[in-house]
């Protein structure tokens, strides 16, 4: 739906030579409009004369690329390269202006997706855009006078080894800025321990509102508790940590009691943050430690990821019965032996779940052809439930058949990642599998099972679901954008490994 504004609108932008010419005649309540039908037709050279000449004291990016009443479309997941880099020369020439009207420039909000939703099919990734805003911040820096009033801009950060001086250099200028940089969000790969928490510094962690560090950013128990402590983030909605970040440091020793005061401390410290509500610990060894870690939290959660973390009984028991159960909107088991374990546990938990719910993740659970109906059950109650991820559990065609007769029940489910099938590998394939082994499949008989499940869906009228199996994980837009840096890391780390190795033995010998 668009109204008759906007089609005029865009009537005088698909003509920029006409739009650019009659810019200063046209009323400031009329700007975020031309905006918005510049982005949509791609008109890059308008995007960055709008915002040179911006006449309102604030840009809001996502509200203006958002649903709104002259148009409905939702433009936020065009991560358009040639517009967004317009729309940072334009911030760029307005500061640098006589007495710019901007005060604030809020970039935040734009959504990163498997593939560009642009027309021009140029996207520009997180970590794109945090280079080209660091840079330009910089560049400006070089010849800025004092006295100057500077615009402020807001920004999801993406950091990673290849930036991280350019965006510290942006955040914390030596002198005049015309541009100040302010993180949002910060998103932190491939750094070490000492430069993770000088940038946190930097990027202002009292007004921070969701902190990823991921992949090949090493830490520990120790390190979390400096990056936590002391009350240092009170604006925090959503962390994620990396493997093992809450286990204890190596060169530790356990409490004589038993107990573990790093964990308390920081469990203590995610108690002070009233607003977290989603937490991402996977990979972090937790048996019997889930009650110290959660407990303390002030509100509940909303989304919990503790994939691969090792719980007990007693850890299930405690998340089944807590008030974060009701609350959870995604939930992610991944790793844990759910239906050999404790089946009645974790349908207990899905049952307290099943208001909520959107999201569940439960890859290589183990999940066998027997338990299958044990697992319809539990789903059954989840009627908000709209994406469901269970690769590498070691179903058959006819028990898959089952389970998606069953979830053909389920209104709101639109996005299911199935695992390939047991009956395309060679008899007696282990579980959990390597990449290698689950790559070596019989992919026309994969392909045969996969149309049949799809025909499931088709006859029962939901056609609505989307169906896939991404053999080597989930698509993640971030990885997919720094995969050279981050396989580049990796391979250091491996040689290190590998010489340290190396010089052990001399040692010895």
């Amino acid at each position: 739906m668009r109204s008759l504004r906007f089609a005029c609108a865009e009537a005088l932008v698909s003509q920029p030579g006409a739009a650019l010419r009659g810019l200063d005649g046209v009323a400031h309540d009329l700007y975020p409009l031309l905006f918005k039908a510049s982005y949509l037709l791609e008109r890059a050279e308008l995007v960055r004369r709008l915002l040179r000449r911006w006449p309102l004291r604030e840009f809001r990016l996502a509200a203006l690329l958002g649903p709104g009443a002259d148009h409905a479309g939702d433009l936020r997941a065009r991560a358009c390269g040639p517009c967004l880099e317009a729309c940072v020369r334009g911030l760029a020439e307005h500061a640098l202006r006589g007495a710019p009207r901007l005060r604030l420039a809020d970039l935040t909000g734009v959504r990163d997706g498997r593939a560009p939703q642009c027309p021009c099919g140029r996207a520009l990734g997180r970590w794109g855009r945090t280079e080209l805003l660091a840079r330009t911040c910089c560049e400006l820096q070089a010849g800025a006078r004092a006295g100057r009033r500077a615009v402020e801009v807001r920004a999801d950060l993406f950091v990673t080894q290849r930036n991280v001086r350019a965006v510290a250099r942006a955040l914390a200028p030596a002198g005049p800025a015309p541009l100040r940089l302010r993180c949002a969000s910060l998103r932190a790969d491939s750094l070490g321990a000492a430069e993770l928490l000088r940038l946190l510094r930097l990027a202002g962690p009292a007004e921070l509102r969701q902190l990823q560090v991921v992949h090949n950013v090493r830490l520990h128990a120790g390190h979390v508790r400096q990056l936590l402590a002391p009350r240092r983030l009170p604006q925090l909605v959503s962390l994620t940590l990396p493997a093992r970040a809450l286990d204890a440091p190596a060169a530790g020793s356990p409490a004589a009691d038993g107990e573990d005061p790093l964990l308390a401390s920081i469990a203590w410290e995610l108690g002070q943050m009233t607003r977290l509500a989603e937490l991402s610990v996977a990979f972090s060894t937790l048996t019997g430690k889930l009650q110290k870690l959660l407990g303390p939290l002030r509100s509940p959660l909303r989304a919990l990821d503790l994939a691969n973390c090792s719980l007990n009984h007693a850890d299930m028991a405690f998340l089944a019965d807590s008030t974060h159960a009701a609350h959870l909107e995604v939930l992610d088991l991944s790793g844990h032996s759910l239906f050999s374990l404790f089946p009645s546990t974790f349908s207990r938990l899905l049952g307290r779940a099943a208001q909520t719910l959107r999201v569940l993740t439960l890859e290589e659970c183990s999940i066998a052809d027997g338990q299958v109906s044990v697992l319809a059950l539990a789903l059954g109650a989840c009627r908000q439930l709209q994406e469901l991820r269970f690769l590498g559990n070691p179903l058959s065609a006819p028990a898959l058949r089952r389970l998606f007769t069953a979830l053909c029940e389920l209104p709101r489910l639109c996005w299911v990642e199935f695992p390939v099938p047991t009956d395309c590998y060679p008899e007696g394939t282990a579980y959990p599998q390597d990449e290698l082994a689950a790559s070596k499949f019989d992919r026309q008989k994969y392909d045969a099972i996969a149309e049949d499940l799809r025909g499931v869906l088709l006859r029962a009228g939901r056609e609505d679901v989307q169906v896939s199996t991404p053999v080597f994980g989930s698509f993640d837009p971030d990885i997919q954008e720094t995969r050279d840096e981050l396989g580049a890391s990796l391979l250091q780390a491996f040689k290190t490994v590998l010489e340290n190795f190396s010089q052990a033995l001399r040692q010895m010998e």
